[in-house]
C-alpha cells in the first residue's frame, strides 16, 4: 500500500509567494490571493494596502462555464476573420498576377515597336 509523503519535496516549489490582486478585465471583478506571479502594476486593495496586480482576460467570475450563461466573448468569430484573411490574399495574389502580366504586356509592346523602328532585312 502506498501512502503520501506527509511533507513536500524541497527545493522543487517556489518559495516566493505573496498576496496578489487578480482583476478581470471582462467585468471588473477582483480577488486577492497568493501567487509568484511578476507584476509591475500595483493597486490599493479594500484593507487599504498595496499589493501587485494582474490583469486577465477572463477568470472563473466571467468564464461562461462558471457563470452558467451563453454569450459570445469574441465579436468577430474566428471563421469571419478567417474570411476576410482568406479574401486579402486572394485580392494581393490578383494584383501581383496583374501587374506580372502588365509587365509583360509592356515589354512585348516595347519590342514590336522596336520591330518596328528597325525592320530586319532577310538575306
Amino acid at each position: 500500500m502506498y501512502t503520501w509523503p506527509l511533507t513536500m519535496k524541497t527545493g522543487i516549489h517556489p518559495d516566493n509567494y505573496r498576496a496578489v490582486v487578480f482583476e478581470d478585465l471582462n467585468n471588473g471583478t477582483r480577488f486577492l490571493t497568493r501567487s509568484t506571479v511578476v507584476t509591475e502594476e500595483s493597486i490599493k486593495w479594500e484593507d487599504g494596502n498595496e499589493y501587485p496586480l494582474v490583469k486577465v482576460h477572463i477568470s472563473s467570475a466571467s468564464h461562461p462555464f462558471f457563470t452558467g450563461e451563453e454569450r459570445i466573448v469574441d465579436v468577430e468569430g474566428r471563421v469571419d476573420k478567417f474570411k476576410a484573411r482568406a479574401a486579402a490574399g486572394q485580392a494581393a495574389r490578383e494584383k501581383r498576377t496583374g501587374a506580372v502580366k502588365k509587365h509583360a504586356l509592356r515589354k512585348q509592346a516595347k519590342q514590336d515597336k522596336q520591330a518596328e523602328k528597325n525592320p530586319q532585312t532577310e538575306q
